[in-house]
């Protein structure tokens, strides 16, 4: 027997997580000049960093010799003056990603499960069969959670249910009060993660106050991050909020250092530059209409999105992804997803979107040519 057929069967289960395509990768492929593509494909705040991260970033240079504050007290602190929790009701991470992982490996054993649901974030999956968990997809209804259908997927194995608040890739989203009807029902031995990586983005008349649950339901765990609104994927910084019993716990999984001196720094101060996020929600729901105005004169179907991001429906997703690389711009497709005519694209600059948009006309009638 080699050394594969030794590892466990959840590990060789695992799709690995597909990213999206770089910029540098593409330019090699199709001998493109960098400075000439347009990626559409991660997510990523268009507007870049708050320049408060940047400054921050700058003065901390000198101290990279050494480790990071292995505690995050400054960026703890500034997580305790935005949402009134305590220092040990907060846990971070290497990106929300990593703070999804430390929940699998801290609560769940071989044989235990997780509930999510159909086209729900692909990390679930991994984390939980990297945890020798067992992964329990719930159908959704209209691409997005079946709240009803999750609760009456709970058995006495289950010890997670995670739900993404708006959703990745579709952009579905849940109100407030189904989430809250949903956590009342939950058995208080299942932990319930609201992954809320979006949530800055939401307009006024949807939000919620997730954490003023943390009060009532100890079993839950909101997680969020700052590569999104707040522009600092690249530092790789997230967190989560929940009791201090569960908390703890992840504490001790959690790895000695896990988020870098200028990740900290630039967290710490990018939470503070409320005016840069909410530029950022408007340049978004600007970007959102912009496409969706042009997917409605190209007689395309698209989920209605929550996020910074649109999933659209184009045929043969991959055919026309290929076009639309050849032509420099990079978006997602999502057949991992089980959506295989769908490609989710992310909102750009003004000029950004034009570029796509164009592309895609162009692509589509190259395919419909053929």
């Amino acid at each position: 027997m080699g050394i594969p057929e030794q590892v466990s069967a959840s590990i060789r289960a695992i799709s690995p997580y597909q990213p999206g395509k770089p910029i540098a990768e593409l330019a090699r492929e199709m001998g493109l000049r960098v400075g000439d593509i347009v990626k559409l494909a991660s997510n990523e705040n268009p507007l870049g960093m708050s320049p408060r991260a940047r400054e921050a970033i700058a003065r901390e240079v000198a101290d990279l010799p050494r480790y990071p504050d292995g505690n995050g007290f400054e960026l703890k602190a500034a997580l305790v003056r935005k949402y009134g929790v305590a220092h040990n009701q907060i846990v971070l991470g290497n990106g929300s990603n990593d703070v999804l992982d430390l929940l699998a490996r801290t609560f769940l054993a071989p044989g235990d499960e997780a509930v999510f649901s159909e086209h729900g974030f692909a990390v679930y999956p991994i984390s939980t069969l990297a945890a020798s968990g067992k992964p329990v997809q719930v159908p959704a209804v209209n691409f997005g959670h079946d709240l009803d259908a999750m609760a009456a997927a709970v058995t006495e194995r289950t010890r997670i249910i995670f739900i993404a608040n708006p959703n990745n890739p579709t952009g579905t989203f849940v109100p407030g009060e189904r989430i809250a009807a949903f956590l009342a029902k939950v058995p208080r031995n299942v932990v319930v993660v609201l992954d809320e990586a979006y949530t800055e983005y939401l307009p006024d008349a949807d939000r919620y106050d997730s954490v003023a649950w943390l009060a009532e339901h100890p079993n839950l765990i909101i997680s969020r991050t700052f590569s999104k609104a707040y522009g600092l994927a690249g530092l790789r910084v997230g967190f989560g909020l929940g009791s201090p019993e569960l908390i703890d716990l992840l504490n001790r999984v959690r790895q000695p250092f896990n988020v870098s001196t200028l990740g900290l720094a630039a967290a710490a101060a990018a939470l503070e530059d409320e005016a840069f996020v909410a530029r950022s929600a408007d340049l978004n729901r600007r970007g959102m209409t912009q496409l969706t105005e042009a997917f409605e004169r190209l007689n395309l179907t698209w989920i209605p999105s929550w996020g910074n991001f649109v999933t659209v429906r184009v045929g043969d997703a991959v055919s026309i992804n290929q076009r639309l690389l050849a032509q420099g711009v990079i978006v997602r497709p999502i057949g991992g997803y089980g959506l295989p005519e769908w490609l989710r694209v992310s909102v750009g600059l003004p000029e950004e979107n034009d570029r796509f948009i164009n592309a895609l006309r162009h692509a589509l009638e190259e395919e419909a040519g053929q």
